[in-house]
């Protein structure tokens, strides 16, 4: 992931979203209408960090390789080369899965 084609801008973050469940726990085959959005995915790239009013960079806590929940409805999706992907702001994510 480290030559990703993409560089994102001051706070943005490009994620690869999990994929969405195919069956229930159950055992039960969704169909694609009723598959969740996922809510968990990989950082593939991260900008340089937000400045601020005043001249001040603000570093990302987030780094490539980091799986974080972000929410259902967040970033912007996009195809980058047949694969998707969302990019959003670093606020947008929740919580970095350890």
């Amino acid at each position: 992931m480290a030559n990703f084609k993409i560089q994102p801008l001051a706070d943005r973050v490009i994620v690869k979203p999990k994929e969405a469940e195919e069956t229930t726990k159950g055992g039960i085959i969704l169909p694609d209408t009723a598959k969740e959005k996922p809510i968990e995915g990989t950082v593939v790239a991260v900008g340089p960090g937000r400045i601020t009013d005043e001249g001040k960079e603000i570093k990302m806590s987030v780094k490539v390789g980091d799986t974080v929940l972000y929410g259902k409805y967040s970033g912007t999706e996009v195809k980058i080369e047949g694969e998707e992907y969302l990019i959003m702001r670093e606020s947008d994510i929740y919580g970095i899965v350890k």
